[in-house]
């Protein structure tokens, strides 16, 4: 009998060190990206955006139900491959989490999110930008910012109209972003009578674009649009200075990092790059996103990288529909979700019939003195 006590004794003094008393509900919140891999730099943003909301919750004392809850960060790595993320999304499930925020990339997003929806975990990424994601009628999937079909024709009406390109040439990487976002890119060019003079095609990847870039000089372009990454983007800049490719160089959200002035090794000249991020802030967010990325920057010591504020907002999105559902179970919150109408760092976020954003923004933005300068807001 003494031994008996004496272990439930330790049990409860190792419960209370824990911070989890026996009657906290614990939520688990999963969170994928590639945190290893050329891009993995943007993984870890997004991972420090959800750890963030992660922390504030446990420190706000959220309750779900008439119950504390207690908010536990289960981070995966997915490198940016589709096989890799498959394995991610099913060890989460297998955890049994009660939500992800996730992936990063459109070429994981979208694989990973038919295990989720046969498990029933609703799914908000903050940064996939393919339209397939949330047209495939799967009711747990959710999306934080605008697709590639606004990103991309926005992008390429751009070129035409505000750029003047005359003779416009376009690279993607084949991976389901950059094809994705350079075929509507492609598209908005010739909605507006844009002439375009190359389609050349990469990997995510490749560090040697000689063949390819040498093939799009002899048709001498006023612009080229990359679809992909900055780790190949920027490889790609500096290739182009060598070979006296003199053109303006655009792409979607995956190029746009405070990462590609270093990644192109100085070779960005002002003004060169014109790229957009999906999502933006206007009007009385501005304040809440300052506040924000100064906290970001004194909680792990770096600059936000693009998507962090996403991933923040994404958990708490989550967490609100679990407080009005007053439960962490994910058939009983994913209704909740559904009806979101949250005001969060990055604007007021509520979700159309196949789970995108309304009214998503584009942020255009180009560098000047090696650092992004936001040129406007667009919707």
């Amino acid at each position: 009998m003494q031994l008996k006590a004496k272990l439930i004794a330790a049990s409860a003094a190792l419960i209370l060190a824990g911070g989890v008393s026996a009657q906290d509900l614990v939520v688990r919140i999963g969170h994928v990206g590639p945190t290893s891999g050329a891009i993995a730099h943007l993984g870890k943003d997004n991972e420090n955006g959800a750890r963030m909301a992660i922390e504030e919750l446990n420190a706000k004392g959220v309750t779900i139900g008439g119950r504390k809850a207690k908010f536990e960060l289960l981070a995966e790595d997915d490198a940016a491959d589709p096989k890799q993320g498959t394995a991610a999304a099913q060890k989460l499930i297998d955890s049994k989490v009660n939500g992800v925020v996730g992936h990063l990339n459109s070429g994981t997003t979208i694989p990973a999110s038919k295990l989720y929806f046969d498990a029933g975990i609703p799914q908000i990424s903050p940064s996939a930008t393919n339209p397939r994601y949330t047209r495939q009628g799967y009711k747990t999937a959710f999306r934080l910012v605008a697709d590639d079909v606004h990103l991309g024709g926005t992008l390429g009406r751009y070129a035409v109209e505000q750029l003047k390109g005359q003779r416009i040439a376009v690279i993607d990487d084949r991976t389901a972003y950059g094809q994705g976002v350079a075929d509507e890119f492609e598209k908005g060019v010739k909605s507006k009578g844009g002439n375009v003079v190359a389609r050349e095609f990469t990997n995510d990847k490749a560090t040697d674009f000689t063949a390819i870039l040498t093939s799009i000089k002899g048709k001498n372009p006023d612009v080229v649009f990359f679809g992909g990454m900055d780790a190949v983007a920027g490889p790609m800049l500096r290739q182009m200075k060598q070979l006296g490719i003199n053109a303006k160089f655009m792409g979607g959200d995956g190029i746009c990092s405070g990462e590609l002035p270093k990644l192109a090794a100085g070779t960005l000249a002002d003004g060169q790059v014109i790229c957009a991020e999906a999502g933006g802030v206007e009007g009385e967010f501005k304040a809440s996103m300052d506040k924000f990325k100064a906290e970001y920057k004194k909680r792990f010591g770096i600059d936000v990288q693009l998507y962090a504020p996403y991933v923040y907002d994404a958990v708490l999105v989550m967490v609100a529909a679990m407080q009005r559902a007053g439960s962490a179970d994910p058939a009983k919150y994913l209704p909740e979700l559904q009806k979101t109408n949250f005001k969060g760092v990055t604007g007021q976020i509520s979700f159309d019939e196949k789970g995108d954003l309304k009214n998503g923004a584009l942020t255009l933005f180009t560098y000047k003195g090696g650092k992004r300068e936001q040129l406007a807001v667009v919707r």
